[in-house]
């Protein structure tokens, strides 16, 4: 199982490196509309968020394929864990808890403004519509965490 499910997790991670990276500069037709990200945001800042954004995953995703061929070292599996659990934790605080839980009336206002346009199948809910894009994202986001569980399982 080990040998399937690292190339899964270095697929996982790359997705996510190249979402964080590019999803505010590229465009992706009805998946994301960058000319209204950067319309929110200065560029210099959106520059910065993206850097800073993509730098933890990009060394995970780095590390991850240097100890490819065996076993992920126990500080590896901390770094990805931590990662990853503050990247769901995130998504909660920036996404779910907004739309499922509670009225965030300026992030509500914001997300509007970025994504309007967007492809969404979700029902707006408290002024949140996360977008499909972002959905899948959080989806693979969770997908890692499991693979993670499957890999700390399999440690010992």
């Amino acid at each position: 199982m080990h040998s399937i499910l690292i190339p899964m997790l270095i697929a996982l991670q790359s997705f996510v490196v190249v979402f964080i990276a590019l999803h505010d500069w590229v465009p992706l037709g009805a998946l994301n509309n960058v000319r209204a990200v950067q319309a929110a945001d200065p560029r210099g800042k959106l520059v910065a968020v993206t850097a800073l954004s993509t730098l933890p995953f990009a060394i995970g995703l780095g590390s991850t394929i240097a100890y490819a061929d065996g076993r992920l070292p126990g500080w590896l599996n901390i770094y990805l864990w931590v990662c990853y659990g503050v990247a769901v934790y995130g998504l909660i605080r920036a996404w779910w808890g907004p739309y499922l839980l509670y009225r965030a009336p300026a992030r509500a206002a914001r997300y509007q403004a970025m994504f309007s346009g967007t492809h969404a199948f979700l029902p707006e809910r408290n002024g949140v519509r996360p977008n499909t894009l972002h959905v899948i994202l959080h989806i693979v986001i969770l997908v890692i965490i499991g693979v993670l569980t499957l890999l700390s399982r399999a440690r010992g």
